[in-house]
């Protein structure tokens, strides 16, 4: 049975699309079994302009008429996965991609930035406790897990819709050293006992950094929370002039000692180093750069140059 509001969405489609609506499937959202009280419903993606499916994970009274025409409409508010066959994507919108997943490789990193953000190894290659913040696909945490043995990895993530999706993403399962958090990264830099050798910052709303991580006593406990060498890892992006509000108080809470790298895509990268007289040995990191790039798909050696370049220009030695 074809939902009353689908036919109303076909109907008030412009003159021009009449050919196509002709033979476009109509949307029809089937339902698959994800637990007791939810359930995925998936839609055709092409009727979006999308290759593939839409996934979204609802309670098993929705109705699928409105959840359609939420779709139709862009008011649908909690993220969603597009599959087209090859990459699996977390959207919370259409029009941005969140974060992506080749489905053949699922622990490679498909993004400049989140590969551009391993660039921590050249000053942190053995970390015994790796803190993720903004779980959004897993990319990071997959990554981390497979290509760090010895480390443990705990990733926060305040959004209970984004991790009700990760079993989509081939997180890997909970263990010893693998922890997924549901909480506030401000109140667990605030409150916890552990200390973090990396951590990563990626966590973002529809203007860019949360504004969550725009206080300077957010930095000052992370500091805090970090080891005498430990190294985060701030992805900026969004508003200039919340981006430069942010350098500024990481700069501030961390004495300056901080590079920054920009990546293609508008991302901005700030790596902060709680080591009191930051002072990097940068014939060594192009050495360290070199066996990294020779064991993954990432280019460290040029990573370590540009951020050689940071040190320089920023004055930070």
């Amino acid at each position: 049975m074809i939902p009353a509001v689908v036919k109303k969405l076909i109907a008030n489609r412009k003159p021009a699309a009449a050919e196509a609506e002709a033979t476009a499937p109509v949307p029809r959202a089937r339902r698959k079994s994800a637990g007791r009280h939810k359930d995925w419903f998936e839609i055709p993606g092409e009727y979006f302009g999308e290759n593939g499916v839409i996934r979204v994970l609802e309670s098993s009274d929705v109705d699928l008429g409105s959840l359609l025409e939420s779709f139709r409409e862009k008011t649908y508010t909690k993220p969603f996965v597009v599959d087209d066959g090859e990459t699996r994507r977390l959207h919370f919108d259409l029009r941005y991609v969140q974060s992506a997943m080749t489905i053949k490789q699922p622990d490679e990193l498909l993004f400049a930035y989140t590969q551009s953000m391993m660039a921590f190894l050249l000053f942190a290659p053995s970390p015994r406790h790796v803190v993720v913040v903004g779980l959004g696909g897993g990319s990071l945490t997959r990554y981390c897990y497979k290509q760090l043995p010895r480390a443990r990895i705990t990733t926060i993530e305040i959004d209970e819709h984004v991790i009700a999706l990760c079993e989509m993403f081939e997180l890997p399962p909970p263990d010893r050293r693998n922890l997924l958090l549901r909480a506030d990264a401000v109140e667990y830099f605030a409150t916890t006992d552990e200390f973090a050798d990396v951590v990563l910052i990626d966590a973002c709303d529809a203007k860019g950094v949360a504004p969550a991580f725009c206080k300077p006593a957010f930095y000052r406990q992370l500091r805090e929370r970090l080891s005498p060498r430990g190294v985060a890892v701030i992805n900026l992006i969004g508003i200039e002039d919340r981006v430069e509000l942010m350098q500024r108080m990481v700069s501030r809470a961390f004495d300056g000692h901080c590079l920054s790298l920009k990546v293609k895509g508008g991302n901005q990268l700030l790596f902060a180093f709680n080591e009191p007289d930051f002072d990097p040995d940068w014939d060594g990191i192009k050495r360290r750069a070199e066996i990294l790039e020779s064991r993954t798909q990432i280019e460290f050696v040029s990573l370590a140059r540009r951020l050689k370049r940071s040190w320089k220009r920023d004055g930070v030695g």
